[in-house]
């Protein structure tokens, strides 16, 4: 996977604070990798995990470092594991959560230059992912995670990407719809999107996360707009 490190907000005030990253690690095991699509909205699902963890807010044992994380620029790295690897990535702090088949570990922020051992010897390249089938419509209720369908993105980044989608998905919700959206698992899906939708997309005023282009593409690149789930269809 790529190494990751993309921006949500490029506000350059943030810039002046202690730089955090978050960071995802998927497991690839080489006879039996997951598809691209389910990694990708196994990867958004773990972002909407950590920040909706009780120990990611108030006086919990994250609180800190969620909070520092989330004042400074918004950063996600995503990495590889397989075996033993992912077996001991799997032993530190962090939330596990799973797809049709992917895996995915989210880990509370660490410093830029602070990757505790376990995670910093990890892969950050090598491996891609594909989808064996195009994948469906997504089902009623679901929030939807558009990607840019001019960007050529491996799938780490794309993750990465994801991830930040859902995040300004969820800072845009009110306390009740967050609850709700909780309750129901999270439901969302991951397309790209065609090039007239995209365009729509842009101009709807839903949220869209413009990278920092430290890696993979330029800087300012819109990367994904997040539509809204049905609130009311959350349980269907």
């Amino acid at each position: 996977m790529s190494s990751n490190e993309t921006e949500i907000d490029p506000a350059d005030a943030r810039d002046t604070k202690p730089q955090f990253v978050l960071p995802l690690v998927v497991r690839i095991e080489k006879t039996e990798p997951p598809a691209r699509t389910d990694a990708l909205e196994t990867a958004a699902r773990a972002v909407l995990e950590i920040l909706a963890d009780e120990r990611s807010t108030g006086d919990g044992e994250w609180a800190e470092a969620m909070t520092d994380w989330q004042d400074a620029r918004i950063r996600k790295v995503v990495r590889r594991a397989r075996g033993a690897e992912w077996r001991k990535a799997a032993a530190l702090p962090g939330i596990t959560v799973t797809g049709e088949a992917a895996e995915v570990r989210v880990f509370p922020p660490v410093p830029l230059d602070g990757w505790p051992k376990e995670l910093a010897k990890l892969q950050v390249s090598g491996t891609d992912l594909d989808d064996p089938a195009a994948p469906g419509a997504p089902r009623p209720g679901a929030a939807t995670l558009w990607l840019n369908p001019d960007l050529d993105m491996s799938a780490g980044k794309s993750m990465a990407q994801a991830g930040h989608g859902a995040q300004l998905l969820w800072w845009e919700m009110p306390d009740a719809d967050r609850k709700a959206w909780r309750e129901a698992g999270f439901p969302l899906a991951v397309r790209t999107a065609g090039a007239e939708r995209w365009a729509e997309l842009t101009t709807s005023g839903l949220p869209v996360v413009r990278d920092a282009g430290f890696t993979e593409i330029a800087p300012g690149s819109c990367t994904v707009v997040s539509e809204f789930p049905v609130l009311g269809s959350l349980g269907d």
